[in-house]
């Protein structure tokens, strides 16, 4: 385990490995994703060349899909029991334990990061060493898609497994541009009634420059 594996890492892990079955029930698979969620990843799936990373992949069925069409991709999480269950499911991909912090990964070596509702619950202070090490691993050119909860930037919320924070298109618009990113998309919509959530969502697209 990397030194830089913070307390907050730690107890996120702690978290997921207590709840993880009761998520994996609830959310464990591409089907019980949003119909929009499933399209916008496919579609930047295939606008994305090189090795793609699914940070924070859980159990590993957003891995799965980045995958079809035999794409290189690698999981990581913090979650011992998400990784058993990912490894389990989709023997035939890799799954990696790690922090955002210090990525097990050459510099420039990824293609695009998926980082799907992953940096809800890194506290808003921590956003710009993380996205740091993403633009590092990143190949000149590489895309990062994040998904989050929209709301009023920096705002805790009792999440389901634990603390969780809002994001705005407009903040992570700044703390991507002092990474080294722009944002090329953006999108926000309500929640659907059959969605494991009820919080309003968000996702931006952007390159690394």
């Amino acid at each position: 385990m990397s030194d830089l594996h913070t307390s907050a890492d730690s107890g996120i892990a702690a978290a997921y490995d207590a709840r993880a079955a009761e998520y994996i029930d609830l959310a464990g698979t591409v089907e019980q994703m949003a119909p929009a969620d499933r399209a916008l990843i496919t579609r930047w799936r295939d606008a994305t060349p090189g090795t793609l990373l699914d940070a924070g992949c859980g159990p590993g069925h957003w891995t799965a899909l980045l995958h079809d069409g035999d794409r290189e991709v690698v999981g990581v999480d913090l979650s011992a029991e998400f990784l058993v269950s990912a490894r389990a499911a989709f023997p035939h991909l890799r799954f990696l334990d790690g922090t955002f912090r210090d990525l097990p990964f050459p510099d420039g070596s990824i293609g695009g990061i998926l980082a799907w509702y992953s940096l809800i619950h890194t506290p808003p202070a921590d956003i710009p060493v993380v996205l740091a090490e993403f633009a590092r691993v990143l190949a000149s050119d590489g895309s990062i898609l994040l998904g989050f909860f929209d709301g009023v930037t920096g705002t805790a919320f009792p999440h389901a497994v634990t603390t969780a924070y809002f994001w705005s298109v407009d903040a992570l618009a700044e703390v991507l541009a002092e990474a080294g990113f722009e944002i090329v998309e953006q999108e926000h919509r309500d929640r659907g009634p059959d969605e494991p959530s009820r919080r309003p969502h968000g996702a931006v697209l952007a390159r690394r420059v």
